[in-house]
């Protein structure tokens, strides 16, 4: 099957979860500077969360640039990791609203952890149906900075539960990994179809 439709219904699904995250940032009833002070809590979360989901935009952009044809596993694994993915505005809004309390920034890495997880089960699907010697999967090799980033996540989790903060921290942390765009894809590309031209 061709990849167009997953990656247009990736793409809707995608900016429908950001608009709905920035809906939740509430105009304030005070024209003052003031008035903005208690949205801090959630815009930080909004802009944590608006990172982590322009990261997976991003990566989940180049994995279908780097396969040639979807199967119907791949489309329920997608649809899997969007499931996950479409959970980041309620534990954003949940975790902002209560100023980064214990249990928000629990249940909010532990969706993280679950969008990792779904997003590197849809690529060892792509792999599976493109073959172990695909553009894709020499790409992708051991994918270090994946496992090391679930690592992180998980240390996250367990520290939230008597440090939230530290907790939330570490999620800055796996953010701060991927916002340098992975290039992995675009590399192998590049060196498989040489220059423009040549």
């Amino acid at each position: 099957m061709g990849k167009g439709r997953i990656e247009a219904f990736s793409d809707g699904v995608i900016a429908i979860i950001i608009t709905i995250m920035v809906l939740e940032l509430k105009v304030p009833h005070h024209a003052d500077i003031e008035g903005l002070l208690p949205l801090l809590p959630v815009f930080i979360s909004y802009a944590l969360s608006f990172v982590y989901v322009g990261i997976y935009w991003n990566n989940h952009h180049h994995m279908f640039h780097a396969v040639k044809s979807v199967n119907g596993a791949a489309l329920w694994a997608n649809l899997f990791f969007l499931f996950w993915l479409s959970l980041v505005p309620f534990v954003t809004s949940w975790m902002g609203e209560n100023h980064f309390a214990t249990w928000p920034v629990v249940c909010y890495g532990v969706v993280l952890i679950m969008c990792a997880i779904t997003y590197t089960i849809l690529a060892r699907v792509l792999i599976r149906h493109h073959g172990e010697r695909s553009l894709l999967a020499r790409a992708l090799g051991g994918d270090y900075k994946g496992k090391i980033s679930l690592g992180i996540y998980a240390t996250a989790v367990g520290v939230s539960f008597f440090y939230a903060w530290i907790g939330f921290a570490l999620y800055v942390v796996v953010a701060c990994i991927w916002f340098i765009p992975d290039r992995r894809i675009e590399n192998k590309i590049g060196h498989e179809e040489g220059p423009i031209g040549g």
